[in-house]
């Protein structure tokens, strides 16, 4: 947990023994859902966790905000964020039953009163949030289409409502259609550890979905 304190000195202790459980049940419960490589689970705490906060470094989210994380995985980046955020409202949605069974267990055993998991395909979900986060599900333009329907027009936060996607890599061609649209952040800008070179945010706020959708669903 030196590397989370590192970065967020001022974690409540409540928040520090969650995310210390976080990092101890993950090995045993990959033991038996099969959800990361095992070479993942060395370095678990940064690959997963520290990663999954960085998106607090692009918003710093108000209380009352709902977030739907598309294609959760393992929990991820939901899981940690819902921990850091506790008056937010965090919705976990993927369509595999395994991987929700195994993050519906984590909740319990983190007792996140803040945070529900649930085996839906991210079509058939119509509610609506402030922010929809995924990290890597699905090709950006893919993504963009599926979710434009789940943010609500009526931002509460310091950025405007929006899509915020985890991304490893070089995607160029994802976005080439997009590049007007979106914010590339570096994660190497907020964590100086070496497994972040590579690694961004992506910001898309929900008035550059407009285009996409000329009737609007503001």
């Amino acid at each position: 947990m030196q590397i989370i304190s590192k970065y967020y000195p001022g974690l409540s202790r409540e928040q520090i023994i969650r995310l210390e459980k976080l990092d101890s049940i993950y090995p045993g419960l990959n033991k038996i859902f099969k959800i990361f490589p095992r070479r993942e689970m060395y370095s678990f705490c940064e690959e997963h966790i520290l990663h999954s906060m960085s998106i607090s470094k692009l918003v710093n989210f108000k209380p009352g905000s709902k977030i739907l994380d598309v294609g959760t995985g393992g929990g991820f980046p939901g899981i940690p964020l819902a921990i850091l955020f506790p008056s937010c409202s965090f919705t976990l949605v993927d369509s595999m039953q395994k991987r929700i069974q195994a993050v519906k267990s984590i909740i319990q055993t983190l007792d996140l009163k803040n945070a529900t998991a649930t085996r839906v395909k991210i079509e058939d979900d119509f509610e609506q949030y402030d922010f929809v986060i995924s990290r890597a599900v699905a090709a950006f333009p893919a993504l963009v289409n599926m979710v434009m329907k789940n943010i609500s027009c009526n931002s509460k936060n310091s950025r405007p409502n929006g899509l915020i996607y985890l991304k490893s890599g070089s995607f160029d061609d994802e976005i080439i259609d997009f590049k007007k649209d979106i914010e590339v952040f570096e994660i190497s800008r907020f964590f100086n550890e070496r497994s972040f070179q590579s690694k961004k945010v992506i910001y898309m706020p929900v008035q550059n979905f407009l285009f996409r959708d000329p009737e609007g669903f503001c």
